[in-house]
């Protein structure tokens, strides 16, 4: 598929719906780094990014507030250069300035679409990002602003899944929104397994015990600690984002057992 003309044809024939209501107040976004590369195999594509920006441009002129992680893995992983010899610290810490490159591409397609973004890292780089205060990003998500929050945790061990779940904590998000490249949790691969099951609902400790690749399990169990609900889905599939925001159900929603629809 191409990514950018499906989605420009969404676009045209979404933009002037004016019945659309979101559900949600204020959510938080992980993007992996791997979604801004496309088909590359490193780095950023542009009109990857650009078409990001233009979903995530939707849904905040539906007056839904929206922070956003991205993770690193298009350009740099702590966890690989461990792997080749790499101190573990040294190389998370690589990995985390990393995703402030992510960041401050996003921050340029989205301010493209006209709309004021802030950068916020957890490591201090003040000639790029301003630094992470939990008031200040609340702040800036009130006065209709866009965060993106550079840099993961600011701590080693740490992947930027659980710098999502922190962050969703952190700023009271109603929603996590894991965006990946398959439409949501499975059972096993179902690329390799034929007898995969998609999930369209599953629980925090059956992601624990099962071992589901959702998000890792620091993020998973500080999510359920805080009952903070996750929804995993395709990005790759224009106007998902917006779809999910008006509550239609996309994706696999991981919740507490015997959740409810409100």
């Amino acid at each position: 598929m191409n990514l950018q003309s499906g989605g420009e044809i969404w676009y045209r024939n979404n933009m002037n719906n004016e019945e659309r209501k979101p559900v949600y107040k204020r959510v938080l976004l992980k993007l992996s780094g791997e979604a801004l590369m496309g088909d590359k195999g490193f780095g950023i594509d542009n009109d990857i990014v650009r078409r990001l920006a233009k979903e995530i441009a939707e849904i905040h002129q539906m007056g839904v507030q929206i922070g956003i992680v991205i993770g690193a893995g298009n350009i740099f992983r702590g966890v690989s250069g461990s792997e080749a010899g790499m101190d573990r610290v040294t190389g998370d810490y690589m990995g985390m300035m990393a995703t402030l490159i992510n960041c401050l591409s996003l921050q340029d397609a989205i301010e493209k679409q006209g709309i004021p973004t802030r950068v916020l890292s957890a490591l201090e780089i003040r000639a790029v990002a301003e630094t992470f205060i939990r008031r200040r990003a609340i702040r800036h998500l009130e006065k209709g602003r866009i965060v993106i929050f550079g840099a993961g945790t600011g701590n080693p061990f740490f992947t930027t899944d659980t710098a999502a779940s922190l962050r969703a904590n952190e700023i009271a998000a109603d929603v996590l929104l894991k965006a990946t490249k398959v439409d949501g949790v499975y059972t096993a691969d179902p690329v390799t397994d034929p007898n995969a099951r998609f999930l369209e609902e599953v629980d925090y400790m059956s992601v624990l015990k099962q071992g589901l690749r959702v998000m890792d399990s620091t993020a998973i169990s500080l999510s359920m600690e805080n009952n903070l609900e996750i929804i995993v889905f395709s990005m790759i599939q224009p106007g998902n984002l917006v779809r999910i925001v008006q509550g239609e159900k996309v994706g696999t929603r991981v919740r507490k057992k015997g959740g409810s629809d409100d």
